[in-house]
């Protein structure tokens, strides 16, 4: 992973849905780390929501860190969607496209089996190199969220962690970046 060939895409971590979902603080609590991790290295997040009039908006504490939180269509980094795969959404592509360069996509957020699943399998198809963050994902059961991630890894999306996405990001140690990135997981 290269922080200069990445993106972030958090996918539908929205009021409604999280609660139900497996370890909801505990992936709260790490999809944060990265989007301040990808903020601090300039690398560009994006926001998915997943029918917002019935399953609310993005959790306050991940919106609040991204850097332009409003509607795509405004300008923003959000992108409401009704498909399950983030990919036909209106606005999805023209911002992925944006950042000239990033063929990168490290993947964050829920349900593993269903929306980052199809999000993921679109990405690989469309020539992306994908990387989907274990500890950053979930589904409502266990099983749903194995099941997701051993298909996504098949389909040739690459299995991570949330500090090997940071290590590798910062590639070195020493630097500010390092000094002030590495503090968050002490």
């Amino acid at each position: 992973m290269d922080a200069t060939r990445a993106s972030l895409l958090v996918i539908d971590v929205q009021e409604k849905l999280y609660p139900a979902c497996q370890e909801p603080e505990q992936i709260i609590a790490n999809c944060c780390f990265l989007i301040k991790c990808a903020n601090r290295l300039g690398v560009p997040v994006i926001v998915t929501e997943q029918y917002p009039k019935g399953l609310g908006h993005t959790a306050k504490p991940i919106l609040d860190l991204v850097e332009k939180p409003g509607d795509v269509a405004d300008g923003g980094n959000v992108v409401a969607k009704v498909a399950f795969s983030a990919i036909p959404a209106d606005g999805f592509i023209e911002k992925m496209e944006e950042n000239p360069g990033r063929d990168q996509v490290v993947v964050i957020g829920m349900e593993t089996h269903v929306c980052v699943l199809q999000t993921v399998l679109e990405l690989l198809e469309r020539g992306r190199e994908v990387y989907v963050v274990a500890d950053a994902v979930t589904s409502r059961s266990t099983q749903d969220k194995i099941f997701g991630l051993e298909r996504m890894r098949d389909a040739g999306a690459k299995i991570v962690t949330r500090e090997s996405v940071m290590f590798e990001w910062l590639r070195v140690a020493g630097t500010p970046e390092f000094k002030e990135l590495s503090a968050l997981i002490k």
